[in-house]
């Protein structure tokens, strides 16, 4: 499927599609550049009511960025010992190292230092000596908490596999304690949804295609849900006939070499959602798949194999449209 229109937009539009045009103007929207990001805020609500939710992602930029000095992330990295920081702060480290375990490393936000080995913006390939040394210093059980403390014990973070589910939960927080029954919050295609629209009908979302340009894979009906995704698509580039992206396995400080392209975790809680979703396509789809079966988490699935076969968990397949092939997963 192709459409001359970008995907964002796309994104926009098929969540806002389906109300009357009376009912599109009670969504109050707006989209500000935040978390590195294109984020966009649509709710039946006033304006003062959407500068909160705002002011919400602004205040989780603010802590949660490790570049911004002064952060609370921005002084773990920096600092030997126990730092003081904020309760949002601290439920991210304690949702990291609870992801980490659960996904047997898979997970890791201590993988910092290999991270910032890979310079996509100048297309630059670590060496193995390199990447070997950086890797010396990957690893999440290294983080301790005490009451409203934190301590990295050399390690650094990144908050970015993670940071953006929280950030959409968190507004969907504000806008429940404001009492709206209608809303939607898209951080650079990371969607979360509360209630239904306007008219009563589910959201519809765009998974998109790691194809690019304009293209997706299908369209989710949903409602009160997280669907969020995760893809080598997003920061990539080629060497010697190699692609290289951005999503790196913990394990061997590399770009991960799964069967994966494209993976998208929906359920309630965005923080899961963002965690499974980097997981899952570091896992690859049988790993991936068993980890589905087996767990009790709730959560369902969409993932994409390299030869372009989806797999969706049972609970969400009858409220998913494609023109791929897809088979249904059931535990």
């Amino acid at each position: 499927m192709s459409k001359n229109i970008t995907l964002p937009m796309l994104l926009l539009l098929l969540l806002l599609c389906g109300c009357s045009q009376d009912e599109n103007k009670a969504l109050n929207s707006e989209t500000r550049f935040l978390l590195d990001t294109a984020c966009t805020v649509s709710a039946d609500c006033d304006d003062e009511t959407l500068s909160g939710a705002f002011a919400v992602c602004e205040e989780l930029e603010r802590l949660l960025s490790r570049t911004v000095k002064g952060s609370d992330v921005y002084r773990l990295n920096e600092t030997d010992g126990f730092v003081s920081v904020s309760d949002d702060t601290l439920r991210l480290l304690e949702k990291s190292v609870y992801y980490g375990n659960l996904t047997d490393g898979k997970f890791d936000i201590t993988v910092c230092p290999v991270s910032e080995l890979w310079d996509f913006k100048n297309q630059i390939v670590p060496s193995r000596s390199e990447i070997a040394e950086a890797l010396k210093n990957v690893d999440y059980h290294s983080i301790e908490i005490k009451e409203n403390t934190a301590n990295l014990n050399g390690k650094k973070i990144d908050l970015g596999g993670i940071a953006k589910g929280y950030t959409s939960s968190r507004v969907m927080q504000i806008f429940k304690e404001y009492g709206i029954e209608h809303g939607m919050v898209n951080l650079g295609g990371n969607v979360q949804t509360l209630g239904t629209k306007t008219d009563g009908t589910a959201w519809r979302v765009a998974i998109q295609s790691p194809q690019g340009g304009n293209q997706y894979l299908g369209i989710l009906e949903t409602s009160n849900q997280a669907v969020i995704t995760s893809g080598g698509y997003e920061r990539y580039f080629e060497e010697n006939g190699v692609t290289y992206h951005h999503i790196i396995d913990p394990k061997t400080g590399y770009p991960s070499d799964s069967d994966l392209t494209s993976v998208t975790i929906v359920c309630a809680d965005g923080t899961k959602a963002d965690a499974l979703s980097t997981s899952f396509f570091v896992m690859g789809l049988q790993k991936a798949e068993s980890f589905y079966e087996n767990t009790d988490l709730d959560f369902d699935v969409i993932l994409l194999t390299k030869d372009n076969q989806i797999y969706i968990s049972e609970g969400i397949a009858q409220n998913f449209t494609s023109d791929y092939t897809v088979n249904v997963l059931k535990k």
